[in-house]
């Protein structure tokens, strides 16, 4: 029985900032039960709902001395569908209204934790051969693997993985900051370890000193090589290409399947969907008061309101785009500029746009079942989930050729009858508007056409299981078979 530790800064059902918690809430119970023990360790933040905390039971708890004082290291512990979760205690660390605050104090919260989850792991008598950390919030656990608990028997022989979401986020400060929280000699801060463009660098030194490193997406793992995507470590990522390899993520199939979801008005299937699926975009239209028209072509937005996003492509366009045929339904939450741009087309074309500046996981699903179409034209995408959910959901999606994008949606071709979405290479405006008008085109004027997409993209399997293959045969290649 090989034994996996994940430890990550979030994890759903618990608590969940984006997609990186869909991962780890998600991936662990899709392994193999016979051979893998597979456990969770994250913060317990105070803001976990308390219907969730209320189910936590008490494992340990010990002292750790860190920044010269002896702080509380609380164990507390709860099974949820099958996998034992770990969450690591510590009030003066882990309250406030939402998981992550300002940089400097998370930057101490999490060297805490990354120090605080190996320590624990004694206490608790858990032993695993493989720790996959989650991004620069526990970068500093395959550093300390090699450091500080290299020493002891128990870490000795112990692999760890590290998985990039976003290589934008680095975990980075001054390197007088970074080296007082994580306690580490100066031998760690040269431009070959955590030093980076004179700053320390947490991610950079988990990516050093990780025994492999995965990302999110094939094309992803290559897009880090290059300067425009590798957020100043396309240098490293290039030196450790061998050990990098490309894994896409998938979805909850339970939770996101029409056939069953409980948020949407009228459930339907790959079978069904020509005559059940319409009842969606009706009900939306009217909780929305959005024009009730069965024919216009309504198209999806869910998504954090960010630069990354592609936003600014929409911006462009949006008055040429409103001139179309078209129904546009926007949910998220993000940058005041971009908030205020869809209240403003919602209050300028009130029966094409409906701005919805909030996010909440039914409205979504809504969303995803009752548009024809779903737009993501991201700037880059290490994976992206939402084109995921829109396919499962047969929601059409159109999106630019970047990252997991690129690797989950095929591009239609009418020639060969082909594909599952409509994309574009560059990132230009125009060169977005031209893919939804080709898009309306096909949904308007040749509609066994469009239903063929449908079909070609709810066939399609992007389940948690044939990532997990492909993670099972990473860790039995890293501990040996």
């Amino acid at each position: 029985m090989k034994k996996i530790l994940f430890v990550a800064s979030e994890a759903v059902p618990f608590i969940k900032t984006g997609g990186l918690a869909d991962v780890v809430g998600s991936l662990p119970k899709c392994f193999d039960k016979q051979y893998y023990d597979v456990r969770v360790m994250i913060p317990k933040y105070l803001c976990i709902k308390e219907e969730w905390r209320d189910q936590m039971t008490y494992v340990n708890h010990f002292y750790m001395d860190y920044l010269g004082q002896s702080r509380y290291v609380g164990i507390l512990q709860c099974v949820y569908d099958g996998i034992t979760y770990y969450f690591i205690d510590n009030e003066g660390y882990f309250s406030g209204s939402k998981p992550y605050g300002d940089w400097y104090n998370d930057l101490e919260k999490f060297c805490f934790f990354c120090r605080a989850a190996l320590s624990a792991l004694p206490v608790i008598d858990f032993q695993p051969d493989l720790v996959h950390c989650h991004d620069w919030q526990s970068a500093l656990i395959p550093v300390l693997l090699k450091d500080r608990f290299h020493e002891g028997d128990f870490f000795r022989d112990m692999k760890s993985v590290i998985t990039i979401h976003n290589l934008k986020f680095q975990g980075v400060w001054d390197v007088k900051t970074i080296q007082r929280l994580t306690c580490l000699p100066d031998y760690y801060f040269t431009p070959d370890k955590l030093e980076a463009y004179k700053d320390g660098n947490l991610l950079k030194g988990g990516i050093i000193y990780a025994d492999a490193v995965t990302t999110v997406s094939e094309t992803y793992a290559e897009e880090i090589k290059m300067p425009f995507y590798g957020e100043g470590l396309d240098g490293l990522m290039r030196a450790r290409s061998n050990s990098l390899r490309g894994i896409v993520n998938g979805i909850d199939y339970d939770e996101f399947n029409p056939e069953t979801d409980p948020h949407i008005v009228q459930n339907y299937n790959a079978k069904n969907f020509r005559k059940e699926k319409i009842k969606n975009k009706r009900a939306l239209q009217q909780e929305l008061g959005l024009n009730p028209d069965d024919k216009k072509f309504m198209i999806g937005i869910v998504s954090r309101l960010t630069d990354q996003k592609g936003l600014d492509l929409i911006q462009c366009v949006i008055d040429e785009l409103c001139q179309d045929d078209i129904q546009l339904v926007i949910l998220g939450t993000g940058e005041e500029r971009y908030e205020n741009m869809f209240r403003h087309y919602d209050w300028k074309y009130p029966d094409k746009v409906s701005a919805n500046i909030y996010y909440s996981e039914p409205m979504s699903h809504k969303v995803y079942a009752a548009c024809d179409a779903f737009l993501m034209p991201s700037l880059f995408e290490p994976c992206g989930l939402s084109q995921l959910m829109s396919l499962r959901y047969g929601t059409v999606p159109i999106v630019r050729e970047t990252g997991g994008l690129r690797d989950t949606v095929e591009a239609y071709n009418e020639y060969e009858s082909k594909g599952t979405g409509f994309s574009f290479i560059n990132y230009n405006a125009h060169e977005m508007l031209g893919a939804i008008r080709y898009a309306e085109n096909i949904y308007y004027n040749r509609k066994r056409e469009w239903n063929k997409i449908i079909d070609r993209g709810m066939e399609c399997d992007f389940s948690w299981g044939s990532s997990a293959a492909k993670y099972q045969e990473l860790y039995d290649w890293l501990i040996g078979v």
